[in-house]
């Protein structure tokens, strides 16, 4: 059995007979009184999510889970279909289950699939991709030094916010984690 102190997003663990995704959490030593963890908490089943604290050195139980890199293929409808490169074997994956990571995923791309036996838990990509911009104002040059930005959507249909000077047919360098970009990169 583990401790608060194991705690790191992306684990799942057994709370109140559910299984729980740690989306955040924060270890907090307040000048007065015992220390405690802060902690964001997402039902794998439902999808809703919850805000719990735990003091310091509770015991937690972890869901042991089985991690699987996979191609992702195409999206069909509510379902991202994914292949295993061993045997390939083509898995559905539901679209809440698949979560954010769908703004970035692109035909060919891998990805780690959780399992729980045979259930998907989660989808879990790297945490910078590469997209080619597909729509967006046209850049002027010398705006540049203001540091305004303008929307700009990527080839999966997701929109940010980028620099003035991005035009179409670019690719940026966009954090998986937060949507936001980067940095432009090569082809």
């Amino acid at each position: 059995m583990a401790t608060t102190a194991d705690i790191r997003n992306g684990a799942v663990l057994l709370h109140k007979n559910k299984r729980m995704k740690v989306v955040e959490f924060q270890h907090v030593k307040p000048g007065k009184g015992g220390a405690f963890v802060r902690t964001k908490l997402k039902d794998i089943q439902t999808g809703k999510i919850i805000d719990e604290t735990f003091n310091a050195g509770a015991r937690i139980e972890y869901v042991r889970v089985e991690a699987k890199s996979m191609q992702y293929l195409y999206q069909d409808d509510d379902f991202y279909i994914f292949m295993d490169n061993d045997t390939y074997e083509q898995i559905n994956v539901l679209d809440s289950v698949v979560g954010d990571a769908q703004h970035f995923l692109i035909a060919g791309m891998k990805a780690d699939l959780l399992f729980d036996g045979s259930e998907v838990l989660d989808v879990r990509i790297s945490a910078h991709v590469n997209l080619e911009v597909t729509d967006t104002e046209p850049g002027v040059r010398g705006n540049t030094a203001t540091g305004a930005t303008k929307p700009a959507t990527v080839e999966t249909g997701f929109t940010l916010n980028v620099p003035l000077f991005i035009e179409i047919g670019d690719f940026l360098r966009i954090d998986t984690r937060t949507g936001a970009y980067i940095e432009r990169a090569k082809k």
